[in-house]
């Protein structure tokens, strides 16, 4: 297991570099003088020249890339032409509002997910199954942001009782922070909830014919009592599959649900920095969006082999 552990580590690190490379390039590939996209086209030459030795436009892509990724790896993406100020800096403020939003959508999305995919695989064809399978069609077809304006118009215009929309910062107070993340985390997660409810149905639907469900059933277990205790584990590698990439898609993936609620997020930011032509800002946020779906997809390849020793190699 530790000789695993090491080879993942090492082509997960060889990853992260091959991923900050096309980041790098895509950005750098886009029509048009990068300067000239942030100053606009009425710009002086030399303002347009200052800037480029400002972003190193002026050396060659491999030095500007190397420098830019030495940059990032000890923190340093440069300075945003917009807000004047540190691009980590921006990204430190962002994430203290992503992060919490996007673990409160999973743990949601995992609760109702988990719960209505069981309850549909302990009766195929009962009540419940009909209601998870309608629950999981409709949340698979409905966008976030639009769930999102739903809820706006219920919770917040209507009936007055949720913000509808900002966020007073943590210092307001847990409770203050986490009432203007609640509509937020419900939209992100009920279609994630509804691809977990699908995925976990047919991942213990699969393994309700098993020989070692119908032994547990011999000796005594209940359906349900063996479902849980012994199909469940055994359900559990794909369902962890779709969790982290549930995870990676609720963090790269909240940029509609941040802007319909007014969210100060990495999604905002980088929405603001393509509307103000700040690539500096925009390029460092992708980066780490790009990272952490890296990052996230690792975690649960190497936690899949921990749980499951057929996906070892070797084994």
């Amino acid at each position: 297991m530790t000789a695993l552990l090491l080879r993942r580590l090492a082509g997960l690190l060889a990853l992260l570099v091959v991923v900050s490379l096309l980041v790098f390039v895509v950005f750098d590939l886009l029509p048009g003088d990068p300067a000239a996209v942030m100053l606009g086209t009425s710009a002086r030459p030399d303002t347009l020249a200052a800037l480029r030795a400002e972003l190193g436009l002026d050396r060659p892509l491999l030095l500007r890339w190397l420098g830019w990724l030495g940059g990032a790896l000890t923190g340093d993406f440069g300075r945003s032409i917009t807000y004047g100020m540190p691009v980590a800096g921006l990204i430190a403020q962002r994430v203290a509002v992503t992060l919490p939003l996007a673990l409160l959508a999973l743990l949601l999305a995992l609760g109702l997910g988990l719960s209505a995919g069981f309850l549909a695989a302990r009766r195929p064809g009962g009540a419940a199954d009909r209601l998870a399978v309608v629950f999981a069609q409709a949340g698979m077809a409905v966008p976030n942001f639009w769930i999102g304006l739903l809820l706006i118009l219920l919770f917040a215009t209507t009936l007055n009782w949720m913000p509808a929309g900002g966020f007073p910062g943590w210092d307001a107070g847990i409770g203050a922070a986490l009432r203007s993340l609640a509509m937020p985390a419900v939209a992100l997660a009920l279609p994630q909830a509804a691809v977990l409810c699908r995925v976990t149905r047919g991942a213990l639907l699969e393994t309700a014919g098993e020989d070692f469900l119908r032994t547990a059933r011999a000796k005594g277990l209940s359906h349900t009592a063996a479902l849980l205790r012994h199909g469940g584990p055994n359900a559990l590698p794909p369902i962890l599959t779709i969790v982290g990439f549930q995870f990676a898609f609720l963090i790269a993936g909240a940029v509609l649900v941040e802007n319909v609620f007014a969210l100060p997020g990495l999604g905002q930011l980088a929405y603001q920095a393509l509307a103000q032509r700040d690539l500096v800002t925009l390029q460092a946020v992708a980066l780490l969006l790009a990272a952490s779906v890296v990052v996230v997809n690792g975690a649960v390849d190497l936690a899949q082999a921990w749980i499951d020793p057929r996906v070892r190699p070797g084994a």
